[in-house]
């Protein structure tokens, strides 16, 4: 990046930052957010309110005061922020990701700290967790929603509570359950995305399972090794037999499973003895390209019904994914999808989590993320929600930047060509179109083909101009894409623990 890059960039923030000024009651609190968020952009080594308020000439107390005593609608401010993704971002492939990260601290004064899982160490710590919303298509991503989780030591600890500030509707809430209100909130901003996918920590709700198919969300979830099903439907009662009704004594319960009904199982299980499972061979799938070059995953699939108060739910997916070079290392995925939705498509989704992982990793190496020396609980909370308004701006400006870039290129690319005498340019497009094509290539890479069932490809559906066709054809829509969403935000999603 030059200078000339970077001045640009500048001029740039004041009309971004216009964007929320009604979030912002008085003048003199809206130049703090400026502050904030030129601060968490610089060069500073350590990214905390006293030397953002040094280099910008404000007295610390100020920024202090603007991040815990002031008043201004945080609220607002994330609700504006989805706006704008929703009405800049928005495209049919987008992809939502659910994760939570923690800040180690010290002490125990600091809001919502405690002795816990700690993602960054990988080990248990002193540390503050939070749970956040993502959003992701192509190259570009940004965080929508940012929540601290407040374990059970804090909520039922008045004195704690008192000491940080923390508002008495504030309770502890399971972290399925604050993401599920978390993805509430983005659709009635307008935040539209083809699935939703996050790890097994998430997945091994079936609350939160259950209240994503009350919203109509599509999902690919991780789930652990013991999480239970069937891979063929069982047998239902709804009835008592004419046996039964002659009989006395307590009535049974409908509707139930049939006496023939098979066990419901562990799907580490139906992995090792379910012919559903052992009538099929591993099909390599190419996922995507990364920065090591292509990932191939082994993979099988099947209809799965999970259980829900003893009996079966209706059909979803289960994929189960392993790596060639490690095949021990087994994955299981569960989703909702419809039956038209291709395996290609389901398995890139499922692998797509290392972009909320990257904006973890942007906002604490770049942004200061977890510099924070607050330790009020709204303190805390408006810090996460200015870390998304200075990421947001971070990755428009790199979209907008890597565009202009690309603009250029064809550009030049353009100029070059039109010296390249006939026959070249001939013999040069048809190399483009044998290197599109894939040659012999066994491995299909990441196609959409709508109205498909899901499947393992067979190599007899590979002919060159099939996959041409596939390489431009849209991905499925989830049930009720495109259509409106009414706001739910003053409604409930009870999410079990």
């Amino acid at each position: 990046m030059d200078v000339k890059q970077i001045r640009k960039i500048g001029r740039s923030l004041p009309g971004f930052l216009d964007e929320f000024t009604d979030c912002y009651g008085r003048c003199d609190t809206r130049s703090y957010l400026k502050i904030y968020v030129s601060g968490q952009m610089s060069d500073l080594q350590r990214k905390s309110v006293e030397p953002m308020a040094l280099r910008a000439g404000v007295p610390p107390r100020s920024l202090q005061a603007f991040l815990g005593l002031l008043t201004w609608d945080e609220d607002r401010l994330v609700d504006r922020l989805q706006w704008m993704v929703a009405r800049d971002h928005a495209h049919p492939w987008a992809i939502g990701i659910l994760d939570e990260t923690s800040s180690a601290k010290d002490g125990r004064h600091t809001a919502c700290t405690q002795r816990q899982w700690c993602g960054s160490l990988g080990k248990i710590e002193n540390c503050v967790v939070s749970v956040h919303t993502g959003y992701v298509v192509g190259d570009f991503h940004c965080v929508l929603d940012s929540d601290l989780f407040v374990p059970e030591s804090w909520a039922n600890d008045p004195e704690r509570r008192k000491e940080v500030g923390m508002p008495e509707d504030v309770t502890h809430r399971p972290k399925a359950e604050i993401a599920l209100a978390q993805i509430q909130r983005a659709l009635g901003n307008g935040i539209r995305v083809a699935a939703w996918t996050f790890d097994e920590h998430y997945g091994m709700s079936y609350g939160f399972l259950d209240g994503l198919d009350r919203l109509g969300q599509t999902y690919v979830a991780e789930v652990p090794c013991t999480f239970c099903g069937w891979a063929k439907e069982p047998a239902i009662l709804y009835r008592p037999t004419p046996q039964e009704m002659r009989k006395k004594g307590k009535r049974r319960t409908f509707p139930r499973l049939a006496k023939t009904a098979a066990a419901v199982s562990e799907v580490r299980s139906l992995l090792r003895h379910s012919p559903a499972f052992t009538g099929q061979k591993w099909m390599p799938i190419h996922i995507k390209n990364g920065e090591k070059g292509a990932i191939v995953r082994e993979v099988k699939a099947v209809r799965f019904f999970m259980r829900r108060d003893g009996l079966p739910t209706r059909a979803h997916w289960l994929i189960v994914a392993r790596d060639p070079q490690r095949p021990a290392e087994v994955k299981f995925f569960v989703s909702n999808a419809s039956a038209g939705s291709p395996l290609e498509w389901l398995l890139y989704v499922a692998y797509s989590r290392w972009p909320i992982e990257e904006c973890f990793r942007e906002e604490k190496s770049e942004l200061g993320f977890d510099h924070f020396e607050v330790r009020g609980w709204q303190s805390i909370q408006r810090h996460l929600y200015l870390s998304q308004v200075s990421h947001l701006f971070v990755n428009k400006m790199r979209e907008k930047l890597a565009a202009e870039e690309s603009i250029r290129s064809e550009a030049a690319f353009a100029g070059a060509d039109a010296f390249f005498p006939r026959d070249r340019r001939r013999d040069a497009s048809r190399a483009s179109a044998r290197e599109f094509d894939g040659g012999s290539n066994p491995l299909r890479p990441f196609a959409v083909v709508p109205g498909r069932a899901v499947r393992p490809l067979r190599q007899a559906d590979r002919s060159s101009g099939r996959r041409r066709a596939d390489s431009l054809s849209p991905p499925p829509q989830c049930p009720g894409q495109g259509q409106s969403y009414k706001n739910q935000a003053k409604g409930t999603v009870e999410v079990g623990n």
